[in-house]
């Protein structure tokens, strides 16, 4: 399985309509894409844990997609729908990051950490 992660905080002057816009491109691209296998979205909670101020930047939301590969991820990101979404949150982003992990199931953790397996 191929996670693509993305944080983001968006811009404190964001305008309600742009904030409206953000939503409905994400909401087009995650229902409307194929490849994803599973989409989430969330918004920080902080619960007052000592972890909560160890990130020296502080994201406010997040979303989380699933792909069966690298193949679908790369559909994803070359989809009408995610281009997009990617102009929209170019444009209301303050600050983002984006990144891609294999993952597995915690009973195969072993093949994210064998040195026979690492690309």
């Amino acid at each position: 399985m191929i996670t693509h992660i993305v944080l983001l905080t968006p811009r404190e002057t964001l305008t309600v309509d742009e904030r409206e816009a953000m939503a409905q491109a994400m909401e087009h691209a995650f229902s409307g894409i194929p490849s994803i296998v599973r989409a989430r979205v969330g918004r920080r909670r902080r619960l007052g844990y000592s972890y909560d101020e160890l990130s020296p930047v502080q994201f406010e939301f997040l979303a989380v997609l699933e792909f069966h590969s690298v193949d679908d991820l790369d559909a994803y990101l070359k989809h009408p729908a995610h281009l997009e979404l990617g102009r929209q949150f170019r444009s209301c982003a303050q600050v983002a990051l984006a990144n891609d992990f294999d993952t597995v199931e915690p009973g195969q953790l072993r093949s994210l950490v064998d040195p026979d397996t690492l690309q």
